[in-house]
């Protein structure tokens, strides 16, 4: 008989039964979209619908997104919708840009992403995470709450700083999670303008506060490039050679424009590290939530440091810290929507010969969220199961399945950069430390740019 208790199900919303009304889906997107998803979404492979009067294809079968986001990429663009929300904040930034733009972007940032230029940065996560974490001994003692999201996004900018702009972002850390909060609570959000397919120009008064928050980061980009364009007009051999560095070297009329460049930091400082930071601090608290999983994972990290393993090799021998990451992202996808629109009508036709009809126009929508918690594609879906990505159960799952970090051309450019970031992250907070559940800890998941915990994730602190 097996005695083992079941795997925890963290909070998410139910499906729906009903369809709501137009009025119920502007309301229920405009205040969290990941409420709006009816039971279809959850059980058939894709839906053929209306969206606020508009045909809508949502699709869920790993084949048919396959199809979409690899095979004929070149035929679907970002849509409307996504580009209206999108755009004010991140403009020309990898991202959000398309055509010529994001070929130029793309490739000009390749190299520092590679999987072993990547690996390079491995002892800089480590010290970085020692560096931080030190914070905790005092709350430990004191058996204090930490926020673990905040934290999170403090600890994933510190790294993104150090490593990719060599500590130079003309900012503090400390305050910066609060501005990143605010930032994607005002500018991160659906307005009905949007919904309603309105021209840029039309105010959106759901926005209007965010205005102050996007001059400061601009404020800051801006500071950041003329410091670094000092340091290498006046002394150019002392000028670190990293991201930021690479980037202003490419400042030329058949390189990228000097506004390109801006866009890309902003998007790398105000939203590159932020989806780790969220997947980090869901995953921090499913783990606090299952013992079994805890004990795995904290006998492999203290085999693995014991033995003196380099940081660079841990994403390789801790497969069950990578799995409970990787599981994280599951349930909480950093990036919980796809939004894709036809160019030209298209057709797909699945293996059992039915056919999907792509007319020219119709918005195309590829769900992690409901696609990691499909019923047709995982057991017992709901649960914190970090066992489906163990090395054995891993060749199991459909390449498309799955999809943290996209798929297909725009894949995102730092997947390598944030296992690696996060395994390292989990290693040394739980080698020195547990985070426990309090009465105060009831985050629901509400949809911005990433999954964000409403309520914040308060976990009390204690030393192993």
């Amino acid at each position: 008989m097996d005695v083992r208790p079941e795997p925890f199900e963290p909070p998410a919303p139910i499906p729906r039964t009903v369809p709501p009304s137009r009025l119920q889906t502007i309301r229920t997107v405009m205040r969290n979209p990941l409420e709006l998803w009816g039971e279809p979404s959850y059980t058939l492979p894709w839906i053929d619908t209306k969206f606020i009067n508009q045909r809508t294809l949502i699709v869920n079968d790993p084949n048919l997104i396959r199809h979409v986001l690899v095979e004929n990429a070149s035929n679907y663009e970002m849509s409307k919708v996504r580009r209206l929300i999108l755009r004010p904040i991140l403009r020309d930034g990898l991202l959000t840009a398309e055509g010529e733009v994001w070929r130029r972007s793309r490739k000009a940032m390749a190299p520092v992403f590679t999987p072993r230029h990547a690996r390079g940065f491995a002892k800089q996560m480590l010290a970085k995470t020692e560096e931080y974490v030190a914070k905790y001994d005092e709350a430990a003692a004191a058996g204090a709450v930490a926020n673990i999201a905040n934290d999170m996004t403090e600890l994933t900018f510190e790294i993104l700083s150090e490593t990719l702009f060599s500590g130079e972002i003309a900012t503090e850390t400390e305050g910066f999670a609060d501005s990143v909060e605010r930032l994607l609570h005002r500018m991160g959000r659906v307005d009905p303008m949007d919904l309603l397919l309105a021209p840029p120009w039309v105010p959106r008064l759901t926005r209007i506060g965010g205005a102050k928050v996007m001059a400061e980061f601009r404020g800051i980009v801006a500071k950041t490039m003329d410091h670094r364009r000092q340091l290498i007009r006046s002394d150019p051999a002392s000028a670190p050679q990293d991201f930021l560095t690479l980037l202003l070297q490419l400042e030329r009329p058949d390189g990228l424009s000097t506004d390109e460049i801006s866009d890309n930091i902003l998007t790398f400082i105000g939203a590159g590290h932020e989806t780790t930071a969220r997947a980090l601090a869901w995953t921090i608290y499913c783990v606090a939530n299952s013992p079994q999983v805890r004990e795995n994972m904290e006998a492999e990290i203290d085999s693995v440091l014991s033995s003196g393993a380099e940081p660079v090799d841990w994403l390789d021998l801790m497969p069950h810290v990578r799995a409970a990451f990787e599981e994280g992202m599951r349930l909480y996808p950093p990036a919980p929507s796809i939004n894709r629109a036809a160019i030209n009508a298209d057709s797909w036709t699945s293996p059992d010969g039915e056919r999907v009809e792509i007319p020219k126009g119709i918005p195309v929508l590829i769900m992690p969220w409901t696609l990691h918690r499909h019923v047709l594609y995982w057991e017992k879906p709901r649960a914190f199961m970090p066992e489906r990505f163990l090395p054995a159960n891993r060749e199991k799952l459909h390449r498309f399945q799955y999809l943290p970090f996209g798929a297909g051309p725009r894949t995102c450019i730092g997947a390598t950069f944030a296992l690696q970031e996060a395994v390292i992250g989990l290693a040394v907070m739980m080698k020195r430390f547990r985070f426990d559940m309090t009465p105060e800890t009831r985050p629901w998941p509400v949809q911005r740019l990433t999954t964000q915990p409403r309520g914040g994730l308060p976990l009390r602190v204690s030393a192993r």
